[in-house]
């Protein structure tokens, strides 16, 4: 039978009776991992491995795994990234040196994701801040322009892809000029179109062919004076599917978080008829889970096309030597501290 279309979190270290029969039932495209479903690395390959018996061993596995602010695997059972910033301080002095420090360092995290089972990961992010803009990005961002965004964006994604690990683009078309953090509320971006396209929308043209992207949860007047991106028919075909030009599968940002309005039910259901493939939920309330669910249809038509082509760029990790591999990171980070 097909997949559903939504991913879905868990609530915990192991998987309870009831999210199995649950995961076994509704069959999600995949699941996602947080920092409450990770203790060390026996644990999360075991729990990976229950998960993927029920849904199948190709299933996708996501994880946010960006560095810095967010790391759902970090010290002491794995080592810390940096955040995106780091590699933008080290493009902007050397644009080669940044690119080869961005690249490894996402090589080297899908080396760590590879090994529990995780074979998706939620970066690179494409989102150019401006100033007086929410802090959610951040130092996330790799730069603030669209040009060196993209650049080491790229970089990323191939990093990632040759550790054997999809990629996830976000947040389309921008999150870097809103005004909230979205996980609380909804943050409105009053930009005119023509800024928004030389600037916010054009670091993620370049990055059009990857294979997985994920909305923003942001209204833009000029486009959709109501509805985010998420949930704007308008945005997802004139600017992520038109502008952005990206046909990969597209997902919205968690269907739980504090910027969406009405039941779990109305959102998911608002997100798959403006045009998003997939409904991501994170939080693990089985309840919420099997509300999503109900709204899911099976993956059909460009959906499952999108999420065929998907699967289908996954390849064999290339040859690495991790020790010196990690060494060689470490030494580019220390030389673009100093």
């Amino acid at each position: 039978m097909a997949p559903r279309a939504f991913i879905t979190g868990l609530s915990g270290l192991t998987l309870t009776a009831d999210e199995r029969a649950f995961v076994r039932e509704a069959r999600p495209w995949g699941l996602i991992l947080f920092k409450r479903n990770i203790q060390d690395k026996a644990q999360v390959s075991a729990l990976v491995d229950e998960a993927l018996h029920e849904l199948g061993a190709a299933a996708p596995v996501l994880i946010d795994q960006e560095g810095g602010r967010v790391q759902r695997l970090g010290p002491p059972h794995w080592p810390a990234y940096p955040p995106g910033r780091a590699y933008g301080a080290i493009y902007h002095r050397d644009r080669t040196a940044g690119l080869a420090a961005a690249r490894l360092g996402a090589r080297l995290i899908a080396a760590d994701l590879a090994e529990l089972g995780i074979n998706v990961d939620c970066l690179p992010l494409a989102d150019v801040p401006v100033a007086g803009s929410d802090q959610i990005i951040g130092d996330r961002a790799y730069g603030d322009t669209p040009e060196q965004v993209a650049a080491l964006a790229a970089a990323i994604a191939d990093g990632l892809m040759d550790g054997a690990v999809l990629p996830v683009l976000k947040h389309i078309p921008g999150h870097g000029r809103a005004n909230a953090d979205s996980h609380l509320k909804l943050p409105v971006v009053d930009a005119d179109r023509a800024t928004l396209e030389a600037s916010d929308f054009a670091a993620f043209r370049p990055l059009n062919k990857l294979p997985l992207g994920m909305t923003a949860h942001v209204v833009f007047t000029a486009i959709d004076p109501v509805q985010p991106a998420t949930t704007s028919a308008t945005i997802i075909s004139q600017v992520i599917r038109g502008f952005i030009g990206f046909d990969g599968l597209l997902m919205g940002d968690d269907v739980s978080m504090g910027a969406l309005a009405g039941t779990i039910a109305e959102r998911a259901r608002a997100s798959l008829t403006a045009g998003c493939d997939l409904v991501l939920h994170c939080n693990g309330k089985l309840d919420e889970m099997r509300a999503v669910a109900a709204e899911a249809p099976e993956l059909s038509g460009a959906g499952k096309r999108r999420a065929a082509a998907a699967l289908a760029v996954r390849k064999s990790p290339s040859g690495i030597d991790l020790p010196a591999a990690r060494r060689e990171f470490a030494a580019m980070m220390n030389s673009g501290i100093a």
